[in-house]
This record gives C-alpha cells, sequence and structure tokens, in this order.
C-alpha cells in the first residue's frame, strides 16, 4: 500500500512538468479526433459490407 501511495505522490509531482494545451484547443483536437474516428468507422463499414457480398456472391449465398 505504501508503494501505491509513493506511487501516486511521484504522479502528482510530475504533474507539475506538464505543458496543457488551452481548453479551447483541446477540445477541437478532441472533436477532430471524434470525427475522424466515425469517418474510419464508416469506411471500414461499408468496405466490410461490399467484401461480404462480393464473397458472397461468388460463393452463391
Amino acid at each position: 500500500m505504501h508503494m501505491l501511495f509513493t506511487y501516486l505522490k511521484n504522479v502528482r509531482a510530475e504533474f507539475v512538468h506538464v505543458s496543457w494545451p488551452p481548453t479551447r484547443r483541446a477540445v477541437a483536437q478532441t472533436l477532430i479526433v471524434i470525427a475522424i474516428s466515425i469517418v474510419t468507422a464508416i469506411i471500414i463499414s461499408l468496405l466490410d459490407y461490399v467484401f461480404t457480398s462480393g464473397v458472397s456472391h461468388l460463393v452463391g449465398g
């Protein structure tokens, strides 16, 4: 248990050295990541549908 508290104390000390971005930039970058994730999921879903349909057509199912 002592090691856990020591670890958490060290983590807290390191947070002082972190250069945090402004809130506006952090929100903008988070929204960009979410948008890219959604677009990637849609593309992968479409490719999955196309390839599944193609294989199903070739197999005759």
